[in-house]
Formats: structure tokens, sequence, C-alpha cells
């Protein structure tokens, strides 16, 4: 028996709510109010009376109108509209004294949070295309504002992502709630997540703070999450500045800041207004690279902007490419910024957006635009100048002197103004703050002297925690080219010298210097070499990843020429597979302008790459998409360019973003980075030094690999799965269900093991550390190891979805003999068709005898079993949504024959026999109102009534099936009105149906539990039922 189901944890939650966090608590039923509606209207006017004192009755009711009346268009246009009057008020105009009056209706009292009226309400009824209940529903100022899902925390077969798809469900049953959404929660104690109406499944995230301080890194108790959130000050503060829509219409994407990016935006305002008011050093801001760094700054922008009464706020980059991306996305929140983004397109352009403004402005421009003769644009105070990357292009507080080699050869020496001291120089009181994803060098000096200190640090060890980012590993594929070490170091250092001694232009024109370089690495059996390893590492260990999505980092753009044309000749059906993305010059061959294209052209790889369905899988580049591109899916990146420090990690976070079940992504190298990404590890934190210092492949997943693959051995010690490696496709499926047979037959015999060690549970722990280190590992595995993986991984994935422990939606044997076979292609990249069961067009039924039969002479009987189990939980789990007794009675019974299976009192056999005998019988429960000529709710009740086996001594047939019509006929009106209103109306229920069954002399003893039942069944019946569900049938 259950003690704590998820009713339990509810009524838990409602205490947290009102003991914990002053919510007013309010029982749905008990409310008296039109379902189609979802605000609480007396709440609703008398909160907009208080927050609008001095407003007239018909301003409050203008803006009630409006809420009430969004305009026409989708849920995510209609939710986005009243997000910008939650937000921002609502724009009313009316009569007053005879004239036409226009003011500003509050809708939130966000400076004084305790005007505001907090109420949670449990079971609330919405009807819309259906009717349905949301657990929890919070409302602030009567407006329901936040959706609540819970799961059981005590049942298997149900967890969050059961509550994340009821959640969809209710989107499309019951928008009309969902207008007004700004959260939406998913919890089954042990996991509570929080999102929006737009965010995918594994875009919904943990809270891990109360209070910005103790962050648990690995797992987050319940109330820390929902006290973390719902707080009343904390909640009112995300409602205001800590949601936004980025994108127009059916388009856009609504987005909720992560804890950290919370109060790390909460921490930057507050340095910002400090150093405003002293030298301008608003501090450095540190977010891992992957983690949501550029909307953070959108966040910080727009608390800002409030924060300092309209400052100008200045956004810098150093490249074009990352201003246009980081432009872009600003662009997107507009409504959000109040303000419209602008992109200054030339230095003229950027002097004339800057000088002597007076007020407001977001203005993105690159660093090269500032003149060094402009002398100072603003003296202002109110202006923050926001740097992102700051550390990698703003050295230079000073002037100094580059010396080096003209074009005739000889020696010349340049005064070079750094970019720090132009900027400063034209804008000398601003509040400068740095946003980098990687550290600051301990040796910089000057980072430190423009922007300050560390404002908040979310390092690698943080992200990964948090599912924020993934880990990045790396494999050393060096000696693959047989290139010289010699040649590697120098051009190593080459590379270091001029990062460290010039401009991006300088350097650029000293590439001259590195043409021996080039040629060596250019050379066309130096070419031939990497690409066919690309090719033979991708085709055997990355191409079915994922999305396959990889990118080729090339050393020139000469060399990512010859890079494309080589993999296309080996590989000629590879055209739209593969692209080169870099900016074209007049310099070049005429062959390579198709190659390279214009802005727009390259905008519309950027999108082709980001959609996963794409044929286009491998980008090759050599500096373009290297900084701030996301493309989450993307796993894999091949280095055959020299990179140190901030861009070598900024280079190879492409491939940490979060993606489904990605294990992590993978750097393979081709150049010799391995020395680069320690030294570039030096200035991480600690614990990022300690998890990430060596994420060599070899040293890290590798022995994972080896390790699992030995203990899913020992667990198959006893099973000969030999065949494997050489047999039939077909027997290579029966191998598999063997082994799934197996696993269960030695779980079966561990009766006194503890669950957590028992074979089952270990097996699959095991397997899955398996499957994920051979994703990253797979290249250093032998073809036989990498091979029996595969098997291990078959067999624990068929054994989750036949054992219930992985999906939760219903099985189907079709099902199953297309899951061996894409097993079967992973594992051993075979393309046959195996079918384990008679492959039919019509979906498997549990009621099919051709289909038990077949189950029955299964040569696998515990796998028989399992199938047998899971198939007829399936069938009883649907069966329960419309009639309560006979559900309970097969699950009664199926538990009682698996209990005796498991404690050795009958065999396999003899379960299987019983499982069958009971799969015909409630076959013939569910044919049964048929005969009696009952509807499906009719014979529910009928099922009630003769819940007491000496029922039928006091009735014959005929009078328990006019009882049950009556009975139907009672409920049906008072359902369809949902008697659950108040509990006077259940009450009034509840003595209606004691009435009629003692009209009909229904023996008192048993007369409770009946109306107990009754009831019951009754709350079914309005879930489930249509008005076409109550046609009776025709018993002719």
């Amino acid at each position: 028996m259950t003690y704590y189901n998820e009713s339990s944890y509810e009524n838990t939650l409602l205490e947290l709510f009102q003991n914990n966090l002053g919510y007013e608590y309010l029982y749905g039923p008990d409310l008296n109010r039109d379902y189609k509606d979802p605000l609480l209207r007396d709440i609703l006017l008398t909160s907009l009376q208080i927050i609008n004192k001095g407003l007239p009755s018909a301003a409050i009711e203008e803006a009630i109108r409006k809420i009430i009346n969004l305009e026409v268009g989708s849920l995510i246009q209609r939710n986005a509209m009243f997000t910008d009057y939650l937000r921002n008020g609502v724009q009313v105009s009316y009569l007053f004294d005879g004239k036409q009056e226009s003011k500003v209706v509050n809708l939130v009292d966000y400076l004084h949070p305790e005007n505001n009226t907090f109420t949670v309400i449990n079971q609330f009824t919405v009807e819309g295309y259906k009717i349905k209940r949301p657990d929890l529903v919070l409302f602030v100022n009567g407006i329901p504002l936040v959706v609540i899902e819970l799961k059981s925390p005590a049942r298997e077969e149900t967890d969050f992502s059961e509550a994340y798809a009821q959640l969809r469900n209710y989107m499309k049953d019951i928008p009309v709630i969902f207008d007004y959404n700004q959260i939406c929660v998913i919890s089954d104690m042990s996991t509570s997540l929080a999102g929006t109406i737009t965010s995918r499944e594994d875009q919904f995230m943990e809270w891990k703070t109360v209070n910005g301080q103790s962050e648990d890194h690995q797992h987050v108790n319940f109330d820390v999450f929902f006290e973390g959130i719902f707080e009343k000050s904390r909640l009112l503060n995300i409602f205001q500045n800590f949601i936004l829509f980025s994108g127009n219409g059916t388009e856009s994407v609504k987005i909720m800041a992560r804890y950290h990016q919370y109060y790390a935006v909460l921490k930057a305002v507050k340095s910002t207004l400090t150093a405003s008011r002293s030298d301008g050093r608003g501090g450095v801001f540190w977010h891992t690279q992957g983690s949501g760094k550029s909307l953070s700054m959108v966040f910080y922008a727009h608390l800002i902007e409030s924060k300092m009464h309209s400052p100008t706020i200045v956004v810098l980059t150093d490249r074009n490419d990352l201003d246009d991306q980081l432009y872009g996305t600003f662009a997107k929140c507009t409504s959000f910024l109040r303000q419209t983004p602008i992109q200054a397109q030339s230095r003229k352009n950027l002097e004339d957006l800057l000088r002597d403004r007076q007020v407001g402005g977001i203005i993105f421009s690159t660093m090269a635009k500032f003149e060094e003769h402009w002398g100072v644009l603003s003296s202002r105070k109110n202006i923050v100048v926001m740097v992102d990357e700051a550390h990698r292009s703003q050295y230079g507080l000073t002037e100094r002197v580059v010396v080096r080699k003209g074009e005739n050869g000889q020696v010349e020496a340049k005064t070079v103004v750094g970019a720090a001291k132009r900027i400063r120089d034209s804008l000398p009181n601003a509040t400068y703050i740095g946003f980098t994803g990687t550290p600051i060098s301990s040796a910089d000096k000057d980072t430190r002297a423009i922007f300050g200190e560390y404002i908040d640090i979310y390092d690698m060890t943080q992200a990964v925690a948090d599912r924020a980012t993934r880990p990045v590993y790396y494999e050393s594929r060096v000696v693959q080219l047989k290139l010289d070490d010699d040649v590697l170091k120098e051009i190593d250092e080459e590379y270091d010298l001029l990062a460290d001694n010039a401009d991006e232009t300088t350097i650029s024109k000293s590439k001259k210097e590195l043409s021996r370089m080039e040629s060596i690495l250019g050379n066309d059996q130096t070419i031939d070499s990497l690409v066919k390893d690309i090719i033979n590492h991708y085709e055997n260990n990355r191409e079915n990843l994922l999305t396959g999505k990889a990118m080729v980092v090339a050393y020139s753009r000469d060399i990512a020429v010859k890079i494309y044309k080589r993999m296309l000749e080996l590989r000629p059906d590879w055209k739209s597979k593969v692209k080169i993305v870099m900016t074209g010059s007049n310099k070049d061959p005429e062959e390579w302008h198709s190659l390279t294209g214009n802005k727009a052209y390259r905008e519309k790889l950027a999108t082709e790459f980001k959609d996963d369905d794409s044929n286009f899988k491998i980008a090759i580049v050599r500096d373009m998409w290297l900084t701030g591109f996301d493309v989450p899916s993307l796993s894999t990146m091949y280095v055959y360019k020299p990179m140190k420090g901030h861009n070598l990690m900024q280079a190879i976070a492409r491939v940490n973003r979060v993606f489904q079940d990605k294990e992590g992504g993978l750097v393979v190298d081709y150049i010799g980075i391995a020395s680069a990404l320690k030294r570039a590890m030096h200035d991480y934190t600690k614990s990022d030094q300690e998890n990430y210092g060596d994420p060599n492949i070899a040293t890290k997943a590798y022995p994972k690999f080896m390790d699992a693959l030995d203990s899913c051995r020992s667990i198959f010690h006893g099973f000969d799965y030999s065949g494997f490696f050489y047999s039939s496709d077909l027997e290579k499926g029966k191998l598999i269900m063997g082994g799934v047979n197996y696993v269960i037959d030695i779980t079966h015999q561990e009766r006194d093991v503890p669950d957590h060690q028992r074979a089952q549970f270990v097996f699959t722990r095991e397997a899955q550390i398996l499957k994920q280190a051979l994703s990253l590992c797979s290249s250093l595995v032998t073809q036989k190891d990498r091979m029996e993986a595969g098997y291990f991984v078959a067999v624990k994935t068929l054994l989750n979805r036949i054992t219930e422990k992985g999906s939760g939606s219903r099985l189907s044997l079709k099902e199953i003999n297309h899951q061996i076979n894409e097993l079967l292609k992973q594992s051993v990249k075979t393309e046959g068709v195996v079918s384990l069961f008679a492959d039919k067009d019509v979906k498997f039924s549990l009621f099919d005898p051709d289909f038990l039969n077949e189950i029955k002479n299964m040569k696998e009987k515990n796998v028989s079993l399992e199938l047998l189990k899971r198939l007829l939980n399936d069938e009883i789990k649907v069966y329960r949504r419309t009639n309560i007794v006979k559900s309970e009675e097969f699950s009664e019974k199926v538990k009682k024959s698996l209990n005796n299976y498991i404690n050795g009192l009958i065999t396999n056999e003899e379960v299987i026999e019983e499982l069958m005998k009971f799969a015909e019988e409630l076959k013939k429960a569910r044919e049964a109102g048929k005969s009696l000529g009952l509807t499906i709710e009719e014979l529910a009740f009928y099922d009630a009534l003769c819940r007491p086996e000496a029922i039928r001594d006091f009735y014959d047939n005929k009078e328990l099936v006019a009882i049950a019509r009556d009975l139907t006929d009672t409920l049906r009106k008072s359902v369809s009105i949902d008697w659950r209103k108040k509990e006077s109306a259940r009450a009034g229920i509840r003595r209606a149906v004691k009435r009629l069954l003692r009209h009909y002399k229904y023996p008192p003893d048993a007369l409770p539990d009946a109306v107990d039942m009754v009831l019951s069944q009754a709350e079914l019946m309005a879930d489930n039922l249509t008005a076409e569900d109550y046609v009776r049938p025709s018993t002719d």
C-alpha cells in the first residue's frame, strides 16, 4: 500500500505555500465560478482598486475588460500581450466627468509586495475544449500566473516527464488559463523544474538556492526549489525583470532566467550603481560559455535601464560577426527592453549616435570604430559600456610602440593607442562592465584596471551540474598526419608571439611570415591524410550520434578550401552535407566566390546548420562560428588550427551545449592543442581544474568504458551471447531477446538481495555508463569491444522498455520489432530487417488470440512474462479511466499472481497461464456492457453496485441494470454542470444517490461504501466521457 502519493505531495506543497510563503489557500471545488473564466473576478477587482488608488472604477473596469478580451491570435501572441500588461500596466481610455481620460492601470504593485494578493488553489477546474483540473494554480491578484503539475513520488511508472506531457496537453485542451501563464512547473518531488509555455522538456530548469547562497550543485530539495522561486518579492521580481519574449509572433520564444542568471544580474546591477558613483569600474561578469551569457546581458540591460533612469547603454565587441550576433539577440527582445537597439554602421554613425546624447539608447559597435581624435563624445555619468569578451581586445590603457618589418623589409616603429584608452577618452565618466565566458588571465593587469574584479563566477563545474552545459572531451589524432613535432611547436610559438604583440590588423599582415608553415600544413599529401582520417572518424564514430553535426576548423582559408574539395572528391554524394563558411575577399580566386557567397548566403547557411533535420552536417570554418554561435546538437569539432587561451576555450565551447541525452562534446585534435588546452585551464576555478583539467578521452572516457564493459561481462557470465559477433541479423535479434530473458531470470533468483544490488538494477546502470562512454571514445575501442558494448546497450534498452522502466507510453510488439532493428543498426551497422514477432499493419492488441499464442510460445519465458505483465498493466491503466471497480479487481489479480511467482509458489509457465486467463477475462469484462444493453458509464455503475459479493442475493440482474441506468440518469446532468463547484453541491449529489439506492432497498450495511464508489466513478465520468459516450448501445 502506498502511504505517500500524489495527493500527499499536493498537501505538502499546500502547507509550504501557506505556512512558509504566506499564500492564501482556496479549495477549487468550493469556488462558485464560471469554469470557462480562469480569473478570480472578485479578488481581481478588489486588488486593482487597492493598487490603483485614485483611479475611478471606469478605469479599473476597462483594464479588466482588456485582459479578459485579449486580441485574437495564437496562444503565444495572447500570452505576449498579457505579459506586457503584467509588466508595464494596461493603458486605458475612459470617460470621467464627461471627459476622455487616458491612464495606466497596474496589475501588480511591484514596489510593495504586501499590497498584492497571493493565492494557491488546488483542483482548479477550467473548461476549454475539454474540462481539466491542473493540480495547483498560483494566482496573483486573482490572475492565474503559475500552473504546477505534480506526479506521485511513490510510483515508478510516472515521473516529471509525464507531468510535462500533461502540461502540453493542458495547453491544447484549456488554453485560456495559459493566456496569463508566466511559469510552468513540473515536479515529482525528487525533481522539480520550471519553464514557460514555449519551453521544451530539456529546457525546464532547477532552481538551486533560496537566497543566492549555498547552491546544491548535485541535487536540490523540493522546498528549496519552491521557496527559491515563489517567495513573494522574488516572484514579482522574476515577473517584472526576468521573463522575456525573444522573437516575434508565433515564432517567438518565452524565456525565464535561470537561477544563476537571476542572482548574477542583481549583483551586476548593484555593482554598476556603486561604480557609477565612484571610479566607473563595474566589474567582470564571468559565466562559462554556453550558460546563457548573452541573455544575461539582455536581462542586465533591461534592469539597469530602470535603476539608472534611462542611461545610454553602449555594447561593444571586437569583431563584426560577434557584433551582428549579439545585436541580433538584443533586437529579438525589443519589447522587453522597451526600446529598439541601434547598430552603428560606421565610425561617423557611431560618433553621431553618441555625441551629446542626453538620454537612453542601446548602441552596438565594434571597438575599432572608436577614433583617437574624437575627444570627449559625452561627459554624462549615466552611460554604461558593456563589453563582451572584455579581456580579448580591451588591452591598452596607454599608448605603446610596436616594432615590425615593413613591406620593403625595413624595421618600422608605430605608436598604437589601446582600444581601452580610445573608448575611455570618448566616454570619460561612463561605467564599464565586462562580460566573459572565459576567465581573465592572472597576468592580465589591464582588464582589471578597466573593469575591476569579478562580480560573479559561474564556472564549468556548476554549469555541467545544472545541465546548463555539457562537458567537453578531447581526442588527439595528431599522429595520424605524421607531422614533425618541431614544426608543430614552431607553429604554436609563432601564433603565441603574434597574438601577444599585435592587434588583429597586424596579425593579419604578419601571417605572410607563416607561409612556410602553411605550405607544410596545406601539402596535398597532408591534406589527403587529414581528410581521409576525418571521414573515417566521422563515419565510424560520430555520424549516427544525435544529429551528426560536426565542425572542421581549418588553419587558413586556403586550407579550408582544400579540405572541402578533397572531402567531395572522396565523398561526391556529400555536396549537401558539407559546406564552407567563411567571408570572401576581392583577392580571392574566382572559383571561391560560389563557396563564400555574401552575408545573406552565410546567414542562410547558419539557419540551415541550426536545423537539426537539414542535410547540412559538416561545416568547414576558419574563424567564423567559433564564438557566439549556438547549435545545441553540434557534438564534434575537428581542429586543424593552432589556438590558445580564451580563443581556444571559446571555440571548443561550440560543442558544450545541452541537447537531448548528449553526454558531452568531443574535440578531435590534429594540430597539437593539448598543451594549450592545459595552459588555458590555469586561470579557471579549482573545481574546474580538478574536473576538466584533463579532458582526454583516453584517460577519462575509455577507462570508464572498459570498467563498465567488464561489469556487464560479469553479469552475463552464465549466458552465451558469442553468436552476436558472427550470426545472422535474425539470430542477433534473438540473442538480444535472450539477454533480456537472462537478466530477468537472475534478478528473479535474487529474492533476498536489496533492489539496488540486484542484477537488473546493476546491469542497467553499467550499460548506461557503457553507452555514454562509448559515445565519446568509440574511436579508441576495438571493433569486437564496440559490438559487445552495442549488444549490452541493446539488451538494456529493450529490458527497460519491456519492464516499464523506460517510456511511459503503451507498448506494442511492432514497436519492439522496430526497436530491435534500430539497436542492431547502432551496434553492428546492419541494414537488415528483423522480425522477432509476426509483423502486422494494425497495432498489436492484448486481445488478439494470435498475438497471445505467439507470446505464450516464446522461448524466452521471462520476457514472455514481462511482456504480458506490461501489456496487462497498460490495459488496466486504460480501463481504470472508465471503470474503477473492475480495474482494481484485475490489478489485484495480477499482483497476487506475480507475488506468488516472486515467492516461488508457482513457476513462470504457470504465471503466464494465469496472465493469459486474466487477459481473456479482461476482454469479456470490457464487452459485458453490450450484452446487458448498458453504456460505458452505466456498466461502471453496475459494477460498483455489484461489488459486494452478496448483493446478487437481494436483486436479480434486471433490477441491477435498472438501478445502474437510474443512477446514470441522476448523475449525468449534475456531472455535466460539474458537481464539484461546492462541497454543499457534492453533499446534495451524495443525498440524491442515497435516496435512489434506498428507493431500491439497497442493503443498509453496504450503502456507505456503495455511495463512495459511485461518487468516485462519477468523477471519472466527468473527466473522461463526452456526450457521444452516453448513447446506449444496441442490443441487436
